[in-house]
């Protein structure tokens, strides 16, 4: 019966793909390959799969054995525990994030899923809870979705790991964080997020995994951490679809 279902499943879903094939997540052409990334696009991410710093998730020159940190956590430590991410944001990858989240595209979730899953495979097999980085609720209501969010309940179904959408909130709308200094963004987002008081009992003693979209200079994730280890969680990973690598990386 099961084998049967499951050869249903796959029928349908060739079916469809023949019908509407799928598009692609970079060129927005349909029938590119199998795949919602033709194989030249997908050559062009630059998936973080090689050594990375524990701490931050920055590639490393060389693989110097599980638990590396780089030099900048070493010398200033981010609030989280530790940090991944599935690929670099940069030229290449960029539309990938931008179409979700400006634009709400939602056909790549399960893709973004699988490799956010790949690259926090340790630290989603550790954890007890999967928070998302929140919106303010008059950004949500604008808007009408929050991206992280829904990498969240992507990567929540693909692991099944518990979600709680809405354990964090922000306490106050802050201005955006692009064009500002890594100093001028830690000031911006200071104290702007706390944890429902309903929630609290899901965060003590838990092992969280914060998801966000990007990974810039971690003062909104660094925010959030603080506000999750305040109400007493026991650790506080960090888990993002891609993040900048810059030749003196600074995530603080």
């Amino acid at each position: 019966m099961e084998q049967r279902a499951s050869r249903s499943k796959a029928f349908l879903r060739s079916t469809a793909d023949f019908l509407w094939p799928p598009r692609s997540l970079v060129s927005r052409e349909r029938g590119v390959g199998k795949g919602p990334l033709a194989p030249h696009e997908f050559g062009q991410i630059h998936f973080l799969s090689g050594a990375v710093c524990d701490r931050c998730g920055a590639p490393l020159g060389a693989d110097a054995g599980d638990g590396a940190v780089c030099a900048v956590c070493i010398a200033r430590p981010p609030r989280w525990d530790r940090a991944r991410a599935a690929f670099v944001y940069d030229a290449a990858s960029r539309r990938l994030v931008l179409d979700l989240k400006r634009s709400g595209r939602r056909d790549g979730l399960v893709t973004f899923a699988g490799w956010m899953g790949q690259a926090g495979e340790r630290l989603l097999a550790e954890a007890d809870l999967i928070v998302p980085v929140p919106l303010h609720y008059a950004r949500l209501a604008t808007r009408g979705f929050n991206q992280s969010a829904w990498l969240a309940g992507a990567l929540s179904r693909r692991s099944g790991v518990p979600l709680a959408v809405d354990a964090l909130k922000r306490t106050r709308r802050t201005p955006t964080q692009g064009g500002l200094s890594a100093r001028a963004r830690r000031r911006n987002v200071a104290g702007a997020f706390a944890l429902r008081p309903s929630r609290a009992g899901l965060v003590q003693g838990k092992r969280i995994v914060l998801i966000d979209d990007v990974l810039t200079t971690g003062a909104t994730l660094g925010a959030c951490t603080r506000a999750l280890k305040r109400a007493g969680a026991r650790q506080v990973d960090v888990l993002v679809l891609a993040r900048v690598v810059r030749e003196t990386d600074v995530t603080i």
